[in-house]
């Protein structure tokens, strides 16, 4: 895989005319793996959206570069192709699609080439078995009677396969219980170890997934910024104190 640099600089966006993202600051690398945590409604999702290009954002100000290349140029397909992943909060279910054959075609996308039948089912296996996944969750329509669990761990079968550069989790860890959280968890953990460049955002409101995968730097997104940013710690503390001291030392200032 082919290092990357995510560089978020002064981003605004707004949706419908009302803006969300007041002046975000974020830079993702190689390798590391950096959570935002912050208050229901402070733009953690909006800032997911905006990276990955859904049309109804629109970004008034700042640039998103990926390796100096200007994301906000690219469409969202583009993006997928330039190597930026996003796993949804709440993933669609798409009947009468299998899981085989919807990943196939979102590879042969994203690597912008057929790739043959025996390449695909070599590489599906090898992450499958990688992910601890049963054979039978291939032929599996997408999404479709899966549990919160179940579609969670779809998400990051997708992530295994398409192997991207930068990946945005959106609030994995919403909706399960503490078994589904440390399967999914132990996912990314495997897929982590499988390759160590991938770069990732960890969107969140609750510091449990992070008992699970360990983050190398932690942001407090409130109304729109980035107030402040630390260690793992810094997620320890917003678990002991919640986040009413942080939003009220914003709001003083």
């Amino acid at each position: 895989m082919i290092m990357a640099d995510l560089e978020i600089k002064n981003v605004h966006a707004s949706i419908e005319g009302k803006e969300i993202l007041k002046g975000i600051d974020l830079t993702i690398r190689s390798g590391e793996i950096h959570a935002l945590m912050g208050p229901n409604g402070s733009g953690k999702s909006t800032l997911s959206y905006v990276i990955m290009g859904h049309p109804k954002y629109t970004v008034t100000e700042g640039s998103i570069t990926l390796d100096g290349n200007d994301v906000l140029a690219m469409s969202a397909d583009e993006r997928a192709k330039a190597g930026i992943f996003l796993s949804f909060q709440y993933p669609a279910e798409i009947p009468g699609i299998s899981m085989t054959n919807f990943l196939r075609t979102a590879l042969n996308h994203v690597r912008d080439k057929n790739v043959s039948v025996h390449e695909f089912r070599s590489l599906l296996k090898e992450k499958m078995g990688m992910l601890a996944m049963g054979k039978e969750f291939a032929e599996r329509y997408v999404n479709d009677g899966f549990s919160g669990g179940e579609k969670k761990r779809s998400e990051i079968l997708q992530l295994a396969v398409l192997q991207p550069r930068i990946a945005v989790l959106d609030e994995t860890d919403s909706g399960l219980d503490i078994d589904a959280l440390r399967i999914v968890a132990d996912g990314v953990n495997r897929l982590r170890t499988a390759d160590r460049e991938m770069g990732m955002l960890i969107i969140t409101h609750y510091q449990r997934i992070l008992n699970y995968i360990k983050p190398d730097y932690v942001h407090i997104l409130v109304d729109g910024k980035i107030v402040t940013s630390g260690g793992p710690d810094l997620a320890e503390h917003l678990e002991t104190y919640g986040y009413g001291w942080i939003t009220a030392e914003n709001t003083a200032e």
